[in-house]
């Protein structure tokens, strides 16, 4: 009886054996899988009047996404990600850790990306390298009561939003061809984003995300 990871290594040597549709000038591909964003946070204190050290956290995420590409010449290529966007949830940090829940944000990152693809444009395994832009949307951002319990006792609920911003994104990535227009693409992706809190109160809280993105996906090129 075939094991699972012998069924896995039959299918890898099928891919292997088989001729790959080119990756080559002129051709699109398009994927879906899961990414998962993960915020590598560095707070900076709330502004007064509030606590000394009073910072805040931000969860990761995992969600269905996808990407188009395009390949302008054998190696040089145009990626676009696709998504509805991150759900993440601000929670204390700092003086306040602990306190739970500060707000719920969501972020849409939008994202062109220059890729180079080494090898050969019919190579099974296709490792690469891209740079470009994202532009980090933040928007339905809602405070939470302990929000309000910290910046406003008493008053009335506190609001927050982020500040969206454009920035320079990073990608380290791989190709493997399944032995036909179909292809499964794992990528690493950093972005280097700032953004800045802005409490109804006229407090500020800034913020150093600089999230790592990781990505799975199986595509078809045509």
């Amino acid at each position: 009886m075939k094991t699972p990871y012998s069924l896995v290594a039959a299918a890898m040597a099928v891919a292997l054996g088989s001729p790959a549709l080119a990756q080559k000038a002129g051709s699109w591909s398009a994927s879906v899988g899961v990414t998962q964003l993960s915020p590598q946070v560095s707070s900076g204190n709330l502004t007064a009047p509030s606590l000394p050290n009073t910072q805040a956290s931000v969860n990761s995420n995992t969600q269905l996404t996808g990407a188009v590409n395009y390949m302008v010449t054998d190696n040089l290529a145009l990626s676009v990600p696709l998504g509805f966007g991150f759900k993440h949830q601000v929670t204390g940090a700092g003086a306040i850790a602990g306190a739970g829940k500060l707000a719920d944000t969501k972020a849409l990152p939008i994202t062109l990306l220059g890729q180079y693809r080494f090898m050969a444009p019919d190579a099974a395994w296709r490792p690469y390298v891209g740079a470009g832009l994202t532009y980090a949307n933040f928007y339905d951002t809602k405070g939470t009561a302990v929000l309000t319990a910290i910046t406003n006792p008493g008053g009335p609920a506190t609001t927050i939003s982020f500040k969206s911003k454009l920035v320079p994104t990073v990608q380290l990535g791989m190709v493997f061809s399944l032995g036909s227009a179909w292809y499964i693409d794992a990528h690493y992706t950093k972005t280097f984003l700032k953004t800045t809190g802005t409490l109804s109160t006229g407090q500020t809280l800034d913020m150093r995300l600089n999230p790592n993105s990781y990505s799975l996906g199986v595509g078809y090129r045509f």
